[in-house]
């Protein structure tokens, strides 16, 4: 979907639907006051039956307004004014843009921008407009033989602006425009099945993606290069599957080659059966998601692209799929990692962690990075603890998470943050081993990242994004979100100044 600005007033607009907010009371903003001086007051008429409900994102839907071009033309309340916040104006944007597009119009223009809360300036309101817009009208139907879809779909929305905020606003559009394609590129690769996206498959789209971008380089490693370096903790998980794993890393060169990159590392479990230590069967399908770490960061890296963001990022993605096979690890066996400790596997189904401690010895030892965040559905336990709302943030550096946490308020990929104490490494003792993979039942968000914690090496910034309550959805709305894409692009473009 294509999207873009107009500095044109509302009654005047070519369109099949123009979108203005209405405020409590019947208030009007100054979009939806043009049209009603134009209709001769035709929209305090239709409010006075008391029809658009007083909640935000609520929708009335008026036609052939005298004076009015377009034919169609779309309340949205605001909702009471005590609530009235980010979280409403998202609503706002999201509820219009899905009327919109079950409505059949192929174009429509929207002054929904005007009425965000004035903290936002016009940068930050057409990036958040347009990001949201694409996710409120993502469908994914590959897989599907034969696909419903609306008879006209919506194929471009554009957002009123003033002539004076027309410069910042096209700077959030183009921002937009380039996280709604990176999140997209996210929902598409936790969407597909796991027949489909085999860690090979992973690879492969990290390679396509370089080819596409100047900027972006890919290397990829094979089982018997892993197999030589040594990363025994990734290569336990991948044992008991036909489908090989792979270590892929995509660099985005957008700055001076000295320059010590960000690095970004995802968990990419292609399909999680939990290994011997196998899983109730109820929802098992859902495991194909436990990919979406890994695709969160092809889909940053493909809005560091887009933007030429001025950093260099490298974002890594460990890919493996865990199987019950008659390879596979055994409760109670001892990996040797990358980095020489040994781990006892006590629980197969703990095996986030055991690729990405290799993964991050390995981009520590490959490219020096400045920090390091993960991005991983590690635990059930983080779903627990703060339910669907905020990913879990853990992390050995103050300044580096405080820009994670702020990222999500701007972005409103929101993270929260737990304590990241030595207190908590006693859980991880073995008899046997260095370190054992679980800590047992109390704390086992925290736990988990103590066990990545350990592989983190000179005190090198690090923080991890626990995302397994916040990458995908269940039930009727089953499907790929794409977070935490909208925070780490925020986050990037504030460690780049911009």
């Amino acid at each position: 979907m294509e999207f873009e600005i107009t500095s044109g007033k509302p009654q005047s607009q070519r369109t099949a639907c123009v979108v203005v907010a209405v405020a409590e009371g019947g208030r009007l903003p100054p979009a939806a006051a043009a049209l009603d001086s134009a209709s001769g007051g035709a929209i305090r008429a239709a409010l006075r039956h008391g029809d658009l409900p007083d909640e935000a994102g609520a929708l009335l839907w008026l036609y052939d307004l005298p004076g009015v071009r377009a034919p169609r033309v779309l309340l949205v309340s605001q909702g009471p004014a005590e609530r009235w916040n980010e979280a409403a104006w998202r609503q706002m944007i999201q509820a219009a843009a899905r009327a919109v597009d079950r409505g059949g119009a192929r174009h429509a223009v929207s002054y929904l921008p005007e009425v965000a809360p004035k903290a936002r300036d016009w940068r930050w309101r057409l990036r958040q407009a347009v990001a949201l817009s694409a996710e409120a009208v993502y469908r994914f139907d590959r897989m599907k033989s034969e696909v419903e879809s609306p008879e006209h779909p919506l194929e471009r929305i554009t957002f009123g602006v003033d002539r004076a905020d027309r410069e910042a606003a096209a700077r959030g559009l183009a921002e937009g425009r380039a996280v709604a394609a990176g999140q997209r590129l996210a929902r598409d690769l936790g969407n597909l099945p796991a027949n489909v996206c085999t860690p090979a498959y992973l690879a492969e789209q990290a390679v396509a993606l370089a080819d596409e971008h100047a900027s972006l380089a890919a290397t990829v490693l094979d089982e018997q290069a892993m197999e030589e370096l040594g990363m025994g903790a990734l290569l336990a998980v991948a044992r008991g599957s036909a489908q090989p794993p792979r270590l892929v890393a995509l660099s985005h060169r957008g700055a001076d080659p000295e320059q010590a990159p960000i690095a970004l590392v995802g968990k990419g479990i292609t399909f999680d059966t939990g290994g011997i230590s196998i899983k109730p069967s109820q929802d098992m399908d859902e495991m194909k998601f436990d990919m979406c770490g890994a695709a969160s960061v092809l889909g940053t890296l493909k809005t560091c692209a887009l933007l030429r963001l001025p950093l260099n990022v490298v974002g890594v993605l460990a890919a493996a799929e865990n199987m019950p096979g008659s390879r596979a690890s055994r409760p109670g066996d001892i990996v040797t990692t990358l980095s020489g400790k040994t781990v006892e596997i006590l629980n197969t189904d703990a095996e986030g962690r055991l690729v990405l401690c290799d993964a991050l010895t390995w981009v520590q030892r490959e490219h020096a990075p400045a920090e390091i965040v993960d991005i991983a559905t590690l635990t059930g336990a983080c779903i627990i603890a703060l339910g669907h709302h905020p990913s879990g943030l853990l992390a050995n550096d103050e300044a580096l998470a405080e820009r994670l946490l702020q990222a999500g308020e701007t972005s409103g990929d929101r993270a929260w943050r737990l304590p990241l104490w030595d207190d908590y490494q006693e859980q991880l003792k073995s008899n046997f081993a260095d370190v054992a993979n679980i800590g047992g039942r109390p704390a086992g968000t925290i736990t988990a990242a103590c066990f990545l914690w350990r592989f983190i090496e000179d005190e090198r910034p690090w923080a991890h994004l626990d995302i397994a309550g916040t990458a995908w959805k269940s039930g009727k709305e089953k499907g790929a979100t794409g977070r935490p894409v909208p925070l780490l692009t925020q986050y990037l473009l504030d460690r780049a100044g911009d």
